[in-house]
């Protein structure tokens, strides 16, 4: 497998921690670098890391959790969606969830990580290729892409606030139920 061939299998498993992040962003406009960096930290381990673990299992075991793993996911995404439309319609001085929390953003980054175990971990072991670059390439892709929507959607959170939230709560639904719709095609 190519170089070239390894960035686009990143680009893509990058973009449901991407579209993710976007969400975190317009959630919390004011979230500081260093929470910006966690985040993205947190998105891109999970995807460096899924694709060795898928490898190591080969595809003896991926049949078994591809039964269910789009289900989890798609709860997963869809609870916090919930939570986050939610939050978007009550008052500024009531609670909101803490989307930085360790709980949360593992929730959130084994939601987005799910395809990088199941697909494209166990198809790495099938063929020719170095496992630690591809997984250290998919999560760095990740990294970027995810510190980068972070910011568009602080941008989109600054200009339009509470419906920026709605709007995110509904990109996290939609991915949920995209993985869901996906693992039936």
């Amino acid at each position: 497998m190519t170089i070239f061939s390894i960035f686009l299998i990143a680009i893509a498993l990058s973009l449901d921690a991407a579209a993710v992040a976007a969400a975190n962003g317009a959630h919390h406009h004011r979230m500081s670098f260093a929470k910006a960096l966690k985040i993205s930290f947190f998105f891109g381990f999970f995807q460096f890391f899924m694709p060795l673990v898928g490898w190591v299992m080969g595809s003896g075991l991926e049949t078994i959790i591809s039964k269910f793993s789009h289900w989890v996911a798609f709860f997963l995404l869809g609870i916090l969606g919930v939570k986050m439309i939610l939050e978007s319609l009550k008052s500024v001085d009531e609670k909101t969830i803490d989307i930085h929390s360790v709980k949360i953003l593992l929730l959130l980054s084994v939601a987005t990580s799910i395809d990088a175990l199941l697909v494209v971990g166990t198809t790495l072991a099938l063929m020719p290729v170095n496992i630690w670059l591809a997984s250290v390439i998919i999560g760095l892709v990740t990294f970027v892409f995810s510190l980068a929507a972070i910011y568009i959607g602080k941008k989109f959170g600054e200009k339009w606030g509470k419906k920026a939230e709605f709007v995110g709560g509904l990109i996290l639904i939609t991915i949920g139920l995209k993985i869901l719709v996906e693992s039936y095609l």
